[in-house]
């Protein structure tokens, strides 16, 4: 996605992205792949009562795999180059899964609000079919957006995630990515976590008998705080960089500096499914109870239980 300009040499940028992507990418690839392999193995075969829950669960860390799965074709095609529908179907992996997770944590987090404002209507109406067809119509809609991303390049062979052309930059698409992607999701995660944290507070005394209190609250604030770290830097990198397609930044080294700022942001974002699989998967009391990792997990007060 970095830009390219015979005014600005992007070469040292790109070496330096490149290490940074080695460096950070491979742990990330190994903990993630692990971690929601772990998840998936847990809710898919021990967990034998589905619900809601479980379901945006599964489809989280599906999500998750699949996006950790095209991280090694990432990486090796952002430095070699390839055909244009190759890049076209990593680029629609990536990006698919990349906001197949946004919306689904999203819908967990609207879910846990429910559970928390109505707990007994929460608690009764767990039927997993709602979930089911949310996750599809997520699904559904992702790929569906993607397609325009198999019109987007040259035929010609170049690296996988550079040079774009200019209709994958344009005003409009940019816009609608950063408002429905980014900024909707954000405002439903924001109101959702300030109105669970403000419940939690205001009934602290008998949620922590439920086990609904301290250990609750330090999940739904270390979730927000997730989102907003692993997902606002590389929406406004992408807002940036529309910027600098559209010439209204000009400056070369301003140009460099949102070109290192897209490529190490992207990888900020990868982290998300690691932490996805630590403070959504074990937070769940079901997955604490029948996992052999029970102990680890007790001895970690992040990892309190909350409402599910």
């Amino acid at each position: 996605m970095t830009n390219s300009s015979r005014e600005c040499d992007f070469t040292d940028i790109d070496r330096l992205a490149k290490t940074l992507q080695m460096g950070i990418s491979i742990p990330t690839f190994i903990l993630g792949l692990v971690l929601n392999s772990l998840a998936l193995s847990v809710f898919c075969c021990i967990w034998k009562k589905q619900t809601k829950t479980s379901v945006y669960m599964i489809n989280l860390a599906f999500a998750d795999v699949l996006l950790l799965l095209s991280l090694p074709l990432k990486l090796y095609y952002s430095n070699t180059e390839a055909s244009g529908l190759l890049c076209s179907f990593i680029e629609s992996l990536y990006f698919v899964n990349t906001y197949g997770s946004i919306f689904i944590i999203v819908c967990i987090t609207v879910d846990r609000y429910i559970c928390i404002k109505h707990p007994f209507k929460g608690r009764t109406n767990q039927s997993p079919k709602c979930a089911i067809l949310i996750c599809f119509f997520i699904w559904a809609v992702t790929w569906l957006c993607s397609s325009p991303m198999y019109v987007f390049h040259k035929k010609d062979d170049f690296r996988c995630f550079h040079n774009m052309s200019e209709q994958a930059w344009s005003v409009p698409l940019i816009v609608s990515l950063e408002i429905v992607g980014f900024l909707i999701p954000l405002t439903v995660m924001v109101f959702c976590s300030v109105q669970n944290i403000w419940i939690l507070l205001k009934h602290r005394s008998q949620a922590e008998k439920n086990l609904e209190g301290s250990g609750s609250l330090r999940v739904i604030i270390i979730n927000l705080v997730v989102f907003l770290v692993c997902f606002t830097p590389v929406h406004l990198a992408i807002c940036l960089q529309c910027l600098v397609r559209q010439h209204v930044i000009v400056d070369c080294s301003l140009k460099q500096t949102i070109s290192l700022f897209i490529q190490v942001s992207m990888i900020l974002a990868n982290l998300n499914c690691c932490l996805d699989a630590i403070f959504y998967y074990f937070a769940a009391k079901e997955f604490r109870e029948k996992t052999h990792l029970k102990k680890i997990v007790e001895l970690c007060p992040l990892f309190k239980p909350c409402a599910t």
